[in-house]
């Protein structure tokens, strides 16, 4: 028995309650899994509203989340659904772990959702040298392609 004012335990979403949101969190966990290789696939979490009905989040695997639930008109809106995941995954992240994410490769920045060319893509700010501008780093869910793979058995140059 929990007391009125007791945060009640989130319930895990199953997969296809919201078909986009599921779409758009596949995308976003590939983005996690090519960054963050060691934490494990977001969720999609359930917890009674003040209005009787069930705010969704996106949270941890191990059922903490942070920040405000997915607007529900976004649910049935593709690109809307995207960035409304986006939103809450990046704010899930950034404060359970305590450190930007994702990171631009070339600035080592935190970036941000911006839409671009039609598409919801990770936008890094650019270092501060004039040669170092703003720039779309990938599309979210496309960040795997940017991430180089481990080599241990890389030769590393002598220096002099």
């Amino acid at each position: 028995m929990c007391a009125f004012f007791d945060t009640p335990a989130p319930r895990r979403i199953p997969a296809g309650a919201y078909p986009l949101w599921d779409e758009a969190l596949a995308l976003v966990n590939r983005d996690l899994a090519a960054t963050l290789p060691d934490e494990e696939p977001l969720r999609l979490l359930g917890l009674p509203g003040y209005d009787g009905g069930e705010n969704v989040y996106v949270g941890m695997a191990n059922g903490e989340w942070q920040g405000n639930f997915l607007d529900p008109d976004s649910a049935g809106d593709a690109p809307g659904a995207l960035a409304a995941v986006v939103d809450a995954a990046q704010e899930t992240v950034i404060e359970l772990l305590w450190r930007a994410w994702p990171l631009c490769g070339e600035h080592d920045l935190g970036m941000h959702a911006r839409e671009a060319d039609g598409q919801l893509s990770w936008w890094c700010a650019g270092g501060t040298a004039p040669r170092e501008p703003a720039h779309l780093r990938a599309a979210v869910g496309g960040l795997d392609t940017l991430v180089r793979a481990h080599r241990p058995h890389r030769k590393h140059r002598r220096q002099a």
